[in-house]
């Protein structure tokens, strides 16, 4: 888990949040390592099959919850137009992740928008 995520969530008790959230950590770790062609496609095939359906399932439980913290974040230097959560999500296979800087540009806007949630939680 992001070292600052784990700070946060030392108080939350919310089990829902915490397991979205270990979730998130992988899909995270997945793309980064694609992305840095530090782990094969195939290899990056079983955990994006178990990690994305899974969020996928859960995310419109948090949407609108996360929705004001990552319009409070910045994208490519931009301020954010997309849900970065659901840019990640839409992604099809590990494949759509090879050369995507765009998806790499929107995964710090997610994590921080999960780190201001997790914040005003406490």
């Amino acid at each position: 888990m992001n070292p600052f995520t784990r700070f946060l969530s030392q108080w939350s008790r919310n089990r829902s949040l915490d397991e979205f959230v270990a979730y998130w950590d992988r899909l995270e770790r997945l793309v980064v390592l694609v992305h840095r062609e530090k782990m094969a496609l195939a290899e990056a095939e079983p955990e994006f099959d178990r990690v994305w359906p899974w969020l996928r399932q859960r995310y419109g439980q948090w949407e609108e919850a996360l929705r004001p913290y990552w319009q409070q974040t910045k994208a490519a230097g931009e301020q954010t137009q997309t849900d970065p959560f659901q840019l990640l999500l839409d992604l099809e296979a590990p494949a759509a992740i090879s050369g995507n800087w765009r998806a790499m540009q929107h995964l710090p806007a997610a994590r921080e928008a999960l780190n201001l949630y997790l914040r005003e939680q406490e």
